[in-house]
């Protein structure tokens, strides 16, 4: 691995200690109940036992902490159940506490999981973490914000929060998603003014979005790896950046083709490059300090400049292993157990 953090301890696991489970859902809803019992099966099966603890989108960031506490404390790993936005929250709060950290993916593309290796099907998930040990794996950070797959500003938040409300009308699916991006895309017309300052240089471009990538795997489907500058690569070494130059209703269409084909790097008006630290500081309306950034599927306004950067410290994740890789609130809990 050519990761630039040091590798700490390896958090210990003891089998008969209990999993945190960490469940985005309402406690007592169909959707807690169908996870309920794939959780409670696939631990029977393992002999293993697991506190199940389901929480609201609001109750998720308390609940997350107290849970990664309580699994540093009894030698055990936190584990997020759900889509991108809950396992940046567990994940969050599993590297601030330095416990291993478990996934039980439940989102639409699943980048994350996949590029470690697990599996996107919830059973085959929980029955993996049972007997997986902790493996270090690079985590970014953008201010005071970890995140795993993904961080932007410009188009791409924008592109985050249509697509949400594309769902809610529509469903989940990749052609949701899909019609979204497309309807994001050609009324975009916001430019952003950004000087990036990175590896000793300073430059001013003017950007319809700044993108910057996590993994390796959603930037090969997207077509846009960047040339291997620096050693390792994307997710493992290094980060990668993506800018794309204001252009025309002609080019956004051909833009949104190469895109579909996955081959978003050969667009015109993208630039694609690594780095491992970078900060971006926005021109921004007078009086007005923040800035729309979204990070792993969420939104959220940041004060600028905005630090990126490989963090120094990996998270511990319950995976296959690699080749040459030796607030307050009171979740509701339920036990599974054999």
């Amino acid at each position: 691995m050519n990761a630039p953090w040091a590798v700490t301890a390896v958090p210990d696991i003891d089998l008969a200690s209990t999993l945190q489970f960490v469940i985005n859902a309402t406690a007592g809803s169909s959707e807690a109940q169908a996870k309920r019992d794939v959780i409670a099966a696939a631990l029977r099966s393992g002999g293993r036992r697991g506190d199940l603890l389901f929480c609201t989108p609001a109750e998720l960031a308390g609940v997350a902490h107290q849970a990664a506490a309580k699994a540093l404390a009894h030698r055990t790993a936190v584990v997020a159940v759900g889509g991108d936005g809950t396992l940046n929250t567990v994940a969050q709060a599993a590297h601030a506490a330095g416990c291993a950290m478990g996934v039980v993916p439940q989102g639409t593309f699943n980048y994350f999981a996949r590029t470690h290796g697990i599996p996107v099907d919830p059973s085959e998930a929980v029955r993996l973490l049972l007997h997986a040990a902790p493996q270090p794996v690079q985590v970014a950070g953008v201010n005071d914000r970890v995140f795993l797959v993904n961080a932007s500003l410009g188009l791409y938040p924008e592109l985050l929060e249509d697509r949400e409300a594309y769902k809610a009308r529509f469903g989940r699916s990749r052609w949701v998603a899909l019609v979204a991006a497309c309807a994001t895309l050609l009324r975009a017309r916001r430019r952003l003014r950004l000087r990036i300052e990175m590896a000793g240089s300073v430059r001013d471009v003017q950007t319809l979005t700044l993108f910057v990538g996590n993994n390796r795997l959603q930037l090969q489907q997207f077509g846009a790896e960047p040339d291997d500058t620096l050693a390792g690569a994307p997710g493992d070494g290094s980060m990668a950046a993506l800018v794309l130059r204001p252009i025309g209703m002609l080019s956004m269409i051909g833009l949104m083709l190469h895109g579909a084909m996955g081959r978003l790097g050969e667009a015109a008006g993208v630039e694609r490059f690594e780095f491992q630290h970078m900060v971006v500081r926005p021109t921004l309306p007078q009086g007005r300090h923040g800035v729309k950034v979204a990070f792993d599927g969420e939104v959220m306004s940041m004060r600028a400049p905005l630090d990126f950067r490989v963090l120094g410290r990996p998270l511990y994740l319950l995976m296959p292993p690699r080749a040459g890789v030796g607030s307050g609130t009171r979740p509701r809990t339920e036990r599974a157990a054999v």
